[in-house]
């Protein structure tokens, strides 16, 4: 019940609404709606290839646009800690850059990684972030 935003006597609103952050209070309303499976590319021209050794099945990503000569829709894969890991292949990101430049929040998540020499795989799924 401590959790639960409720109206009464002696301020529990205000109360509750100090104590928390405004991502805690609405992180309950949030819903992830998975639109599509994918892997990173361009995981082989990585700078610091150390981000492939700290990633795990299950981490959450965070999706940005960039500007970029080569793909005018392209859309960075950051890894948990902010480092780069590689774009959301141009293939498939014409819908996904659309959304995201309408205002729409994506993000991703590991579902596997394989490793093929010095090559790795890292299959993705992702997600529209609904409010």
């Amino acid at each position: 019940m401590a959790d639960e935003l409720m109206i009464g006597r002696g301020g529990e609103l205000v109360s509750t609404l100090e104590q928390k952050k405004i991502g805690e209070l609405l992180q309950p309303l949030i819903r992830e709606i998975h639109l599509f499976d994918t892997y990173v590319a361009g995981t082989t021209h990585l700078q610091d290839i150390t981000v492939l050794e700290a990633i795990k099945v299950e981490d959450k990503l965070t999706l940005r646009r960039e500007e970029n000569k080569f793909d005018e829709k392209a859309i960075l894969v950051l890894a948990p800690d902010g480092r780069k890991m590689g774009y959301i292949p141009e293939k498939d990101n014409l819908v996904f850059s659309r959304l995201m430049d309408a205002g729409k929040m994506l993000t991703a998540r590991i579902k596997e990684i394989e490793k093929r020499g010095s090559f790795t795989k890292i299959a993705i799924g992702i997600y529209l972030v609904d409010f």
